[in-house]
């Protein structure tokens, strides 16, 4: 049996997914407007719905996370059962509830080493977790954690460090 944080798809090796850049390209938004670097991106049949970025920092909503900010973007859907979420890292406790309530099926996450997320309850739910490892994300990440680590504990809701 694998830890349910290890990846999905082989490493380093998953093909171009332009929703999933679309994910990555806003947590490069995020990192650069002095944020924490969490993207996401809803898509249906392939084709991006809105994307969003973590906006915990610049809007002072302690709930705007990747995942809500895109969810947010995209706006009331009819059902969103027919979606994938994607996101740069694996959701927190708040992001994964709103993925469940809203049934969505299918969650691609960049990466998981830097944050475990909650896959075990997502996929108690019958959500479908795909996990990238991807390395940009991973580096990112990590750089930011090292660099910012009051920053990052306020936004999973731990205590400092030290």
């Amino acid at each position: 049996m694998t830890h349910p944080n290890e990846p999905s798809a082989s490493a380093g090796a998953a093909p171009f997914d332009p929703a999933f850049e679309a994910a990555y390209q806003a947590a490069q938004k995020s990192l650069n407007e002095g944020g924490i670097p969490i993207g996401a991106a809803l898509a249906r049949d392939g084709v991006v719905i809105a994307s969003g970025h973590n906006e915990r920092v610049q809007s002072g909503d302690p709930i705007a996370h990747g995942e809500m900010s895109a969810l947010r973007a995209a706006g009331r859907q009819k059902s969103y059962r027919d979606t994938t979420l994607y996101t740069t890292l694996a959701p927190c406790a708040m992001c994964t509830g709103t993925i469940i309530q809203f049934k969505i099926p299918r969650v691609v996450v960049g990466e998981a080493r830097t944050f475990d997320g909650e896959f075990d309850l997502l996929r108690s739910r019958g959500v479908e977790v795909v996990v990238l490892d991807d390395q940009r994300c991973v580096e990112m990440m990590r750089t930011f954690q090292e660099d910012n680590p009051d920053l990052w504990a306020e936004d999973i809701a731990e205590e400092p460090a030290g």
